[in-house]
């Protein structure tokens, strides 16, 4: 399988795209219905505030999308939903009423049962989340999964954050410093890796206090069993001391040989030398707080505002699938999932309805593993032709509005400038990039798009804006063909010219999409400030485990 990513939404793409019974491991780390819009954080390069621009929206509210899905549940649409699911969802509908909360619940029903359609029978899934609407969930998907021969394994805590100390701003409640990961399996025969952690030092300290001649801690532990026929371990003497044993005299004897067991006095019963370097470690528990959370200054940062730790992601990958399984994120943000998978030597499937998270997974990649990378990966969604282009202009959706700009921007700067999401004075920017200038700061590139009508007007209002902006050059990108009118005045803005580009260029350019699609025109002006951070080379991950076959 050639690893995928998918730009759309999500419930479709999983639907038309997403084969029955295809994928090993799930893992999604959805919105949590926490009524905040998010911004992703860009390098703040120069003395603007254009340094954040809307990523996703987690606001929901009773609309046409939400009618539309609970009458597919009601209706019981393609024989997909369990009487379970139904009957849960018609409760929570009295219950609830129909609000921000049941808008919620009912896309979240829809989706998991499509992950569940896809997942093998040995399959496994995890689901992020928080207390905002956790309970409801859980019982979501038990109605999913348990009614069709699937279990609940675990919840898992994971302390995301250090404790707030926000009393001060008035906070009457306990500080809430943890995520849950719901971990379900679609039978009972499923694959689990068991990890191991390192001990505690305060636990070595206690229990491994013995050091031998080579440095080496050990504990002594017990050599006897349980006596009696029943139990059927043998009775003889070691060392003078008579007992029952969990060894066969001959399994002794050997330990014996190899200096194994220790008598400390004579007539004590002797003990079994066990060494801390030969013990794998603590089992992984359902309490997750040895993985930090990513910090202002971390180098894994990526500006993406809920961005979760790689390391998290590695360990439920390692956890619960084997190398050249197929990992599916149905809303995979920044991309930790992809590139974890990437790393572990995974095949993946990303899904995500915004095209800045697609802009950043791909650069992501590029700067994690090579250029050579994106040549590996099949991109769908993306407008690849111009009918494509103008459906992707013509969307309705509130939640993906701008994405046409976004797409345009994001695609002719291969993926190096930042969105514009202010509104009422933005003048008509979409998009900014930065370049270096010959007084040796950054000089600033300014992108507008326009995929309705256009005219020689939009030209001088570019090039007004440019003077108002201070910025060195204006991009127009327009779906329609530029008219002759559009053209002259784009030349009469005149010429840039720096000391560090090869020829000079126009102020104002002029770039169709049809020119995007069919030439590949992109940016040639050589973007020296880089406004999304880079992500880190990837190393290759040690983790010590063993595979249990349930």
């Amino acid at each position: 399988m050639v690893n995928q990513l998918f730009y759309g939404d999500n419930l479709e793409v999983l639907r038309k795209h997403i084969k029955d019974e295809s994928v090993d491991l799930c893992y999604i780390d959805p919105p949590f219905n926490s009524k905040r819009n998010y911004n992703q954080i860009y390098n703040n390069i120069g003395k603007e505030d254009q340094a954040q621009a809307q990523a996703f929206i987690d606001t929901w509210t009773w609309d046409d999308f939400a009618n539309q899905g609970l009458a597919e549940i009601y209706e019981n649409y393609q024989g997909k939903f369990t009487h379970q699911t139904i009957d849960l969802i018609a409760g929570l509908t009295k219950v609830l009423g129909k609000g921000t909360l049941l808008a919620y619940l009912v896309s979240m029903t829809l989706r998991i049962v499509e992950i569940h359609r896809v997942l093998k029978p040995t399959g496994s899934f995890y689901l992020h989340c928080d207390p905002s609407a956790s309970h409801y969930l859980k019982i979501v998907l038990d109605a999913i999964f348990c009614s069709q021969g699937g279990d609940f394994k675990n919840e898992i805590v994971w302390k995301r954050t250090t404790a707030h100390n926000d009393t001060k701003q008035g906070r009457q409640a306990f500080g809430n410093i943890t995520d849950t990961i719901f971990y379900y399996t679609k039978s009972n025969k499923y694959k689990f890796n068991t990890l191991y952690l390192n001990y505690a030092p305060e636990y070595v300290t206690k229990f491994y206090k013995y050091i031998d001649f080579e440095g080496r801690h050990y504990q002594l532990d017990k050599l006897t069993a349980p006596g009696g026929a029943a139990k059927g371990n043998p009775y003889y003497e070691v060392m003078g001391v008579k007992r029952y044993w969990a060894y066969s005299q001959e399994k002794m004897n050997q330990l014996i040989a190899e200096g194994r067991v220790i008598q400390t006095k004579p007539g004590t019963v002797p003990r079994y030398k066990r060494y801390l370097d030969e013990m794998p470690g603590v089992a992984l528990q359902n309490i997750w707080d040895d993985i930090k959370p990513i910090q202002s200054q971390s180098s894994e940062r990526l500006g993406y505002p809920t961005q979760k730790p790689v390391s998290l992601l590695e360990r439920i990958i390692q956890v619960s699938s084997n190398e050249c399984d197929v990992i599916l994120d149905a809303y995979c943000g920044c991309g930790t999932t992809v590139s974890a998978s990437q790393k572990l030597n995974r095949k993946w499937i990303g899904i995500d309805i915004t095209y800045q998270s697609i802009s950043l997974i791909l650069k992501r990649l590029e700067d994690s593993f090579g250029k050579n990378i994106l040549d590996q990966i099949q991109l769908n969604g993306i407008p690849k032709d111009i009918e494509s282009a103008i459906a992707l202009a013509n969307k309705k959706d509130d939640r993906t509005r701008k994405e046409f700009e976004k797409w345009a921007v994001l695609t002719y700067t291969n993926n190096r400038a930042t969105i514009n999401q202010k509104k009422g004075s933005d003048r008509g920017i979409d998009g900014i990039a930065y370049f270096q200038g010959d007084k040796d700061e950054p000089e600033k590139i300014i992108l507008q798009v326009k995929s309705g009508k256009v005219k020689s007007g939009d030209i001088r209002d570019l090039q007004g804006t440019l003077t108002l902006e201070n910025a060195a050059i204006g991009i127009f990108i327009t779906l329609q063909e530029p008219t002759k009118d559009m053209i002259q005045t784009a030349k009469t803005a005149g010429i840039y010219q720096s000391r560090y580009m090869s020829q000079s260029c126009d102020k104002i350019q002029i770039v169709t999409i049809k020119e995007m699609l069919t030439d590949k025109k992109r940016l040639d002006v050589r973007l020296s400030f880089e406004v999304l951070k880079s992500a880190e080379k990837q190393k290759e991950v040690g983790v010590r485990q063993i595979t249990l076959d349930i």
